[in-house]
């Protein structure tokens, strides 16, 4: 699994040479980090800058393409990501055969209910846009599995993928001989994420948990940067039925000494976080007091911000993002990367502007109010929890200035549906209820059932299969000139997201 070495050719510059000149130049904007980024940037000068990519296609190459369906295959034949055992007895003895890979980098761990994903992608940029490489663990995928692990801010390539499967599957079935259960699908790829993180390598892993916290399979790290985005209901049958239950789950990645970068929370939840950071003597930052958002604006493709961080104020600050919602993350992911970098507690210091303000402008998150056609305009949103939708709701209608919006939802069966939908009533005209083609989906029937409950029988239609709910919704946007500002936006699942995604062409 090993990057190939740098050229023997002999007009190449002396990487020595190299490395010097950037210890030079980097002490001058900051001693403390000298080292590592001069290391960094020599490794990036050979191998090349990071495309970016946010979700690739298949392979190309049939047999690659072979070979990655047959790795997602024998990892479908696990655990699904729902069926769990709470416990980190499986993860950490896989962790101890395979030379405990996860201790060869800091991180940074990321946890809460809405907002990890988007959150760990700007903290992702910010670290880049620093010189340091990256490995970045998030989940679930939105179409390709590949997605799950990033390098240097682009998912991993296919044959990385599978080579780092191939490498570590000896010891995965080892670990399931000796264990009750076998290691389940996430377990696995964790497994997979923390392995080919440490042999990129990397300078720091970004690492969001699957769900959680305490028995997450994510949770043998100890992150010197815990970051809790916002909490609110979700997986209520595993995690709690109060924010504060959820986060005594969740503040279990919190380990001793580390900064806590605590995003706005439920009373209750913000005091459990702040008991957890006492007992670990954990130093905490709060949105709101520490760090925040100063001000923002909506602007064409996104908005522009002034963000307050640990170590001053960060302004014109261009995100290519919509919401409010988003302009939080961005604030949270800001001050987790001054934390990393010992900024706030250690240094008072602010970090280059200009290099923040190209990270957040180059910053991409599929499915997250994601335009993805005009005429009439589809956009993609992953929602799937109320406190989700309301977030959804509130960007699409404060960024677009649409004159009738047709919803497409589809949901998982073990969400709380009808207040997914209550969330987006008042600015759905009408809804198309369908479902994705997994076994979480929720029954059409039964979707529509709630749907009509909440919108009544006249705003509801009912199509099976997403993709004649995708021609219906966009047909009901373009039937009428007086609607020439209509709009569609299909949410409810990542899953749901990832499809009409490939549906529309963008796979």
């Amino acid at each position: 699994m090993s990057e190939p070495r740098p050229s023997d050719r002999h007009d190449a510059p002396d990487p020595d040479d190299t490395f010097e000149e950037i210890v030079d130049e980097a002490t001058q904007r900051d001693p403390d980090l000298a080292v590592i980024e001069a290391g960094s940037r020599t490794l990036r000068a050979h191998s090349g800058q990071p495309q970016g990519e946010a979700v690739p296609a298949r392979p190309a190459d049939p047999e690659t393409d072979k070979a990655l369906r047959a790795v997602e295959q024998e990892l479908a034949g696990r655990w699904g990501e729902t069926k769990l055992e709470p416990s980190v007895t499986r993860i950490a003895a896989l962790m101890d055969v395979l030379g405990e890979p996860q201790r060869a980098y800091p991180s940074i761990h990321i946890t809460g209910t809405n907002g990890k994903t988007s959150t760990a992608r700007m903290i992702e940029a910010l670290l880049n846009a620093f010189e340091l490489r990256t490995g970045r663990y998030t989940s679930p995928h939105v179409q390709s599995i590949t997605e799950r692990i990033s390098l240097d801010g682009s998912p991993i390539e296919p044959e990385r993928f599978i080579e780092t499967y191939e490498d570590i599957k000896p010891y995965v079935e080892m670990v399931d001989a000796q264990q009750p259960y076998r290691l389940s699908f996430f377990e696995v790829l964790t497994g997979m994420a923390y392995a080919a993180f440490a042999d990129a390598p990397v300078d720091v892993a970004v690492v969001e948990v699957g769900m959680g916290g305490t028995w997450d399979a994510t949770n043998v790290i100890d992150s010197t940067v815990a970051v809790v985005t916002p909490i609110s209901l979700d997986h209520t049958d595993r995690l709690g039925t109060t924010p504060a239950e959820i986060a005594g789950e969740k503040a279990g990645v919190i380990k001793q000494g580390a900064t806590v970068i605590l995003a706005q929370q439920p009373v209750d939840a913000a005091q459990v976080m702040l008991k957890k950071a006492v007992e670990v003597d954990a130093t905490v930052a709060r949105e709101g007091m520490e760090f925040g958002v100063t001000s923002r604006e909506i602007a064409v493709g996104g908005q522009l911000l002034t963000l307050r961080g640990l170590g001053g104020e960060y302004t014109d600050i261009f995100l290519p993002l919509y919401g409010a919602h988003q302009a939080h993350n961005a604030a949270v992911a800001l001050s987790a990367v001054e934390a990393f970098f010992g900024i706030g507690a250690e240094q008072a210091r602010s970090l280059d502007i200009d290099a923040i303000r190209k990270a957040f402008a180059s910053v991409l998150s599929p499915g997250r109010l994601e335009v993805v056609r005009s005429s009439p305009t589809v956009v993609l949103d992953a929602a799937h929890n109320p406190a989700g939708a309301k977030a959804a709701a509130n960007g699409i209608s404060e960024a677009f200035s649409f004159s009738r919006l047709i919803g497409v939802v589809g949901t998982s069966g073990d969400k709380d549906v009808r207040g997914l939908l209550e969330a987006f009533e008042p600015i759905f005209a009408e809804i198309v209820v369908t479902q994705n083609s997994t076994a979480r989906a929720m029954d059409v029937d039964e979707l529509a059932a709630i749907a009509v409950e909440v919108f009544g029988d006249d705003r509801v239609q009912v199509e099976p299969r997403l993709d004649d709910a995708l021609e219906a919704a966009i047909t009901l946007a373009e039937e009428e000139d007086e609607y020439a500002g209509a709009g569609v936006l299909v949410t409810g699942s990542v899953i749901t997201v990832g499809e009409a995604r490939l549906l529309l062409g963008r796979g």
